[in-house]
């Protein structure tokens, strides 16, 4: 009888003495929380006020300027690459319709993503490039452009 008593007894203790407490959520129009406790007043608060600014001059659309974009086999038609497969220098030179489009060139190793060159696309390169592979070992290189709209174009290039 003692027993069921003090059991009793625990089990009163525990669910008067321990209550749970509720917990408010508040979260932004973003989905990121904003207040997290027990305050209800927490829970009916305002958003952040943001601030919004005026735009005093709103540009025509003709106006804006916009890189021309291009796909990729219209690319490669003013890319060119000489000799193919390479023996000592590779040459690449383009046209100054894709002169203002590519932002880097890059030559890396196939076979262990290695990078052998780099170049930014600088006016004085003249839109070409020669490329010294004397020291490179044989195989497969990958040539890639990066165009400044983020675009990445490819090309395996052959060594021997």
């Amino acid at each position: 009888m003692k027993r069921k008593l003090l059991s009793l007894f625990s089990l009163l203790i525990g669910f008067f003495g321990f209550s749970q407490t509720e917990v408010y959520f508040k979260y932004d129009e973003a989905g990121n929380q904003r207040y997290r406790g027990p305050n209800a007043a927490g829970k009916n608060a305002p958003e952040e006020i943001k601030e919004v600014k005026k735009v005093e001059e709103i540009k025509p659309i003709a106006a804006v300027k916009q890189e021309p974009t291009i796909d990729e086999n219209t690319f490669w038609k003013q890319i060119r690459l000489y000799p193919v497969p390479v023996n000592d220098f590779l040459t690449i030179d383009w046209t100054e319709e894709v002169n203002g489009l590519i932002e880097s060139v890059s030559l890396y190793q196939h076979s262990t993503v290695h990078w052998k060159f780099q170049q930014q696309n600088i006016p004085s390169l003249n839109r070409q490039l020669k490329i010294n592979m004397n020291g490179y070992e044989w195989g497969v290189y990958v040539l890639r452009f990066t165009l400044k709209d983020g675009r990445i174009f490819s090309k395996n290039i052959t060594k021997r």
